[in-house]
C-alpha cells in the first residue's frame, strides 16, 4: 500500500476537520477549557498530545497481535503513562515556565479520551504507517482548537499574544479595557461552543 494512499490521507485529513476530536467527537474538552488561558501553553500542550497520540498509536499498532485482548487497555494506559512521563520530564528541562503553568494537565493526558479513543478504534485494528499518521492528525487537529481559543483569550483578556503586547498604549489611554472574563474557565467553554457552532454550520456536513 502507498505511504500515501487515499486511506492513509484520510486518516491524517479527517481530524483536522470533518472528524475534528473537539469540534465534531467533542472529546478533550476538559484540557481545552484549563490551558487556553495563554496562547504559550496552549501549544506547547497541543504538541504535547500530538507527539504522545502518535507514537502510542505507532507502539501500539506494532505489537497489537501479541496484545491478550482481556489486558489491551492496561498496556494502552502502560504506553501512554511512559510516554506522557517522557515529555513530562522533557519540558521540565527546556521550558520549566510553562511546565509550571501546564500544572497537573501534562500528567492528565494520561486519561485524555481522544488518545484512549484512538489506540482502541484505531491502532488496535491497523498497521503502524496509517496508526501514525492517524495519531498525529488528531493531535494536531486537537491543537489547532486549543491555539484558536487560547490567542483569543490572551489577546482579548491581556492585550497580548506569546507574552508580546499587541494592543498599544495609545488604546487603553482613550479608554480601552482588558476583558477580565477571558482568562476565566468559564470564557473558554463559551469560545469552543463558538468554535464549533461556526464549525458545523459552515463546514461540518453530517453522513
Amino acid at each position: 500500500m502507498s505511504l500515501f494512499s487515499k486511506q492513509n490521507k484520510e486518516a491524517f485529513c479527517n481530524p483536522l476537520n470533518l472528524d475534528n476530536p473537539i469540534m465534531v467527537q467533542v472529546l478533550g474538552i476538559c484540557s481545552a477549557l484549563a490551558v487556553t488561558s495563554q496562547l504559550k501553553p496552549a501549544i506547547v500542550m497541543g504538541l504535547a498530545v500530538t507527539i504522545i497520540t502518535a507514537f502510542s498509536n505507532v507502539i501500539i499498532a506494532t505489537i497489537r497481535k501479541t496484545i491478550p485482548n482481556r489486558i489491551r487497555i492496561i498496556v494502552q494506559l502502560v504506553v501512554v503513562a511512559a510516554l506522557v512521563t517522557i515529555v513530562s520530564q522533557v519540558l521540565k528541562a527546556v521550558a520549566y515556565d510553562v511546565s509550571v503553568q501546564l500544572s497537573v494537565y501534562v500528567g492528565l493526558i494520561i486519561t485524555n479520551c481522544i488518545l484512549m479513543g484512538r489506540l482502541e478504534a484505531f491502532a488496535m485494528n491497523n498497521k503502524p504507517w496509517p496508526s501514525f499518521l492517524d495519531g498525529v492528525g488528531n493531535g494536531l487537529g486537537y491543537a489547532m482548537i486549543l491555539v484558536i481559543v487560547g490567542a483569543v483569550r490572551e489577546l482579548l483578556g491581556r492585550g497580548s499574544l506569546l507574552g508580546f503586547q499587541i494592543i498599544p498604549e495609545s488604546a487603553y489611554e482613550v479608554g480601552y479595557m482588558n476583558n477580565g472574563m477571558m482568562t476565566m474557565s468559564a470564557m473558554a467553554l463559551i469560545l469552543v461552543g463558538c468554535v464549533i457552532w461556526v464549525h458545523r454550520a459552515f463546514f461540518y456536513k453530517e453522513k
